[in-house]
């Protein structure tokens, strides 16, 4: 009954939602006709140096009626952007003088890492609908520093940020503001060619980002409650000549030395090292058509994962962060959210789940097609046996249909083959999935994706069926929506990620948007409250859990910082075997309410930090939890980010037991310039008293060619005397495209 005025009661919040929003309705719709604006060419060479003193930046048309979406949609931009285009026979050119009164003082960048995160930099960029498909858009971004960030986007909200291409960019910083120069060169964009002649039209939109006022900016003007990648908003670049198809092939050979060296105390028990060759190759066949080729793939530069205590009855999701697999992703089944996804590319190169030891990868080849009606993918990858794993083949097959503005249907089908391992008593098993996937975009604002997804393994003979259904509208007034997940029992994608099997998920939920006139040091002020309830799949009467998630106090302040208080009422039947953190529960029904306190300074100054306090009961105890992060960047070469998480629990389980943990991290990053930088990470977790470190220098010497130097360094207490891992790699990669 309790769960039954759950829904009811957040059922009557989406109704309340809806009635607001047609009251309070402030989005408009894509244009019928998009702006276009020609591109002249280029008739003297264009140096990339930032400082737009040739002749044909004077001439190119200039484009500065950039539409304010943040802190308020609508009125007057205080940060003016005044951009050009250009172009030759073999790149995109684009500059930007970003106004600034302030000047240098009032830049705001945290680092000079690639691929930066939105939201702590001042930043401008442009992003391409290369092929005016509407859906798809490939996106550069850059600093007052030059950083560079490159990204696809899909459908306007899914990104794929381990997308990485050439492209060049160089940046001035003067008392009036800063200045952007990019090169985006023809050959790294998917473009289509018309029937006769060469002349092609761009898909495009444009951001700037002030951060000291958090100031947004787009061109063409986008609705504050969508991304500046929504593509149906974008305007046109018109009238570029483009150099006829050329082979476009880009090789990127890579040799590599690793030492390895394993020790208890001082004794040495073992110690490898090896050499190592391999090398990637992207064909793009045509505008349209790209084939990837990986042999003997190495990840060594890859960000090593953080460790986290569970005490939930979920799995964890750890993201993925092997770029060859973080490329394109964004067009798998299910790639938007976290709880049912048939493939999931960390089950390929590792002996394991998705956190274990690695394992070779012999080859592997991914296909990409795109359209504007149709897109096709293929994925293959072959992952060589070790001692601790079989050998497997992984593949993945993919269709995508685009119909309507907005719209598209798609089918995905994954098989992975086990090989047989007679040392480990290892039979060959084959497991297949098939999955049914859509979008649905009535209007503007709303949302309806749907998947539903079939496993066949034939290990355990099995069949097993999951899907999720999700509708949602985002205006700028309010949220509101529902999603809903089935994944039975028997539901075993073992190239996939489930968050939870047997389990049916009810989630509804919603908030209003308050932009206060009145109060302008609060920007935006998001009350509302989120369901969440769980009941078995095979018995659908069987209780899980529920949960309300109410958060009265969800604020931005007017430099960005933020405050959150909110409360979470629990409702937990526990009749299976649960030990979070080796506290054994019994078996029996819990209520319980927790409490958090949140508060995050502005991220973009010099000095800013974090700190969060959860407390309440927990089951038939107690849990506080505390979280604190600091971070010190004087200057953007230079930044000291410490992270700190204690739980106290007390009187939890069988025996009333009491429990604390502290895991301790600490990352610091020192950069030249954006080509040259060193990243050191440590992390200690007092749960298994395991310490861990990762250092990384890197060079990019030429355009995505770099030289990784890699240290690793695992430490564990738990035996006596003590165990290490030590690993120093040692890593060299050029590109060269054709």
């Amino acid at each position: 009954m309790r769960a039954h005025i759950i829904l009811i009661f957040s059922w009557l919040l989406c109704v309340h939602g809806i009635q607001a929003q047609e009251e309070n309705a402030e989005n408009f719709p894509p244009p019928e006709e998009p702006i276009e604006i020609s591109v002249s060419k280029a008739l003297s060479p264009i140096q990339v140096d930032g400082q737009l003193d040739e002749p044909d930046w004077e001439n190119a048309k200039l484009t500065d009626d950039f539409f304010r979406i943040e802190p308020r949609q609508g009125g007057k931009v205080t940060y003016k952007t005044l951009v050009r285009f250009l172009y030759d026979d073999k790149n995109l050119y684009v500059s930007a003088f970003c106004k600034d009164s302030l000047g240098i003082p009032g830049i705001r960048i945290q680092d000079l890492r690639r691929d930066f995160s939105w939201g702590e930099n001042d930043l401008f960029g442009v992003a391409l609908d290369p092929q005016n498909l509407k859906q798809y858009a490939q996106g550069f971004q850059t600093t007052p520093y030059g950083n560079q960030r490159d990204f696809q986007n899909f459908n306007g909200n899914n990104f794929d940020t381990g997308w990485n291409t050439l492209w060049r960019v160089r940046t001035q910083r003067s008392d009036q503001g800063f200045t952007v120069e990019m090169a985006i060169p023809f050959k790294s964009l998917r473009y289509n060619l018309p029937e006769n002649g060469n002349t092609i039209e761009l898909g495009m939109t444009m951001v700037r980002y002030a951060r000291r006022e958090v100031e947004v900016s787009t061109f063409p003007a986008i609705p504050q409650s969508f991304t500046p990648y929504r593509m149906t908003y974008a305007a046109k670049l018109t009238d570029i000549e483009v150099p006829p198809p050329s082979a476009n092939i880009r090789v990127e050979p890579y040799t590599l030395y690793q030492y390895d060296e394993n020790k208890e105390g001082d004794v040495l028990t073992s110690k490898t090292s090896d050499p190592k060759l391999g090398f990637d190759v992207k064909w793009a066949m045509n505008p349209k058509t790209v084939l990837d080729l990986t042999v003997n793939t190495d990840f060594a530069q890859a960000d090593v994962d953080r460790a986290v205590n569970n005490l939930e009855r979920f799995n964890i999701f750890f993201p993925e962060r092997r770029q060859f697999f973080l490329e394109n992703s964004g067009i798998w089944a299910g790639g938007l959210q976290q709880s049912i996804r048939p493939f999931f590319s960390r089950r390929i190169g590792l002996q394991g789940n998705f956190n274990a030891i690695p394992a070779p990868i012999d080859v592997g080849a991914r296909f990409t097609q795109r359209t504007e009606k149709n897109a096709v993918a293929g994925l293959f990858v072959r992952q060589r046996e070790t001692d601790g794993s079989a050998g497997a083949n992984f593949g993945v097959f993919r269709y995508l249909r685009n119909y309507g503005r907005e719209n598209n249907v798609g089918v995905m089908v994954t098989h992975r083959l086990d090989n047989e391992h007679d040392d480990l008593n290892l039979e060959s098993n084959n497991n297949t999935t098939i999955t049914l996937d859509g979008q649905i975009r009535p209007t503007s604002q709303w949302d309806i994706q749907y998947i539903l997804t079939t496993s066949i393994d034939e290990a355990t003979g099995e069949t097993g069926f999951a899907g999720r259904f999700f509708a949602g509208n985002d205006s700028n007034k309010f949220y509101y929506g529902w999603v809903t997940e089935y994944t039975d029992a028997n539901y075993n994608p073992r190239m996939g990620f489930v968050r939870q099997t047997n389990v049916i998920r009810h989630n509804p939920g919603g908030y209003y948007i308050f932009r206060p006139k009145k109060m302008d040091w609060i920007r935006r002020w998001d009350p509302g409250m989120f369901v969440n309830y769980l009941h078995d799949a095979t018995d659908p009467t069987q209780f899980q859990q529920a949960s309300l998630y109410i958060f009265p106090i969800f604020t931005w302040f007017k430099d960005n910082s933020f405050f959150e208080v909110s409360t979470t009422p629990t409702w937990q039947n526990i009749n299976f075997d649960f030990a979070p953190l080796g506290l054994q529960i019994e078996q029996d029904n819990y209520y319980y309410t927790r409490y958090l306190v949140q508060y995050n300074t502005d991220q973009s100054k010099k000095w800013s930090g974090d700190l969060g306090y959860s407390f309440g009961s927990f089951y038939n105890g107690t849990r506080n939890t505390i979280n604190a992060a600091a971070r010190f960047a004087p200057i953007p070469h230079a930044a000291l980010a410490l992270e700190y998480e204690h739980n106290t629990i007390k009187e939890v389980g069988v025996g009333d037991s009491n429990l604390s943990t502290n895991l301790y991290s600490a990352n610091l990053r020192l950069a030249l310039n954006p080509r040259v930088q060193l990243s050191t990470f440590y992390q200690y977790n007092s749960f298994n008293e395991q310490g861990r470190w990762n250092a990384r220098l890197s060079w990019k010497y030429m355009p995505l060619s770099f030289v990784y130097l890699v240290f690793n360094d695992t430490q564990t207490d738990i035996f006596d005397p003590m165990q290490s891992t030590r690993q120093f790699i040692g890593k060299i990669t050029l590109l060269k495209q054709f």
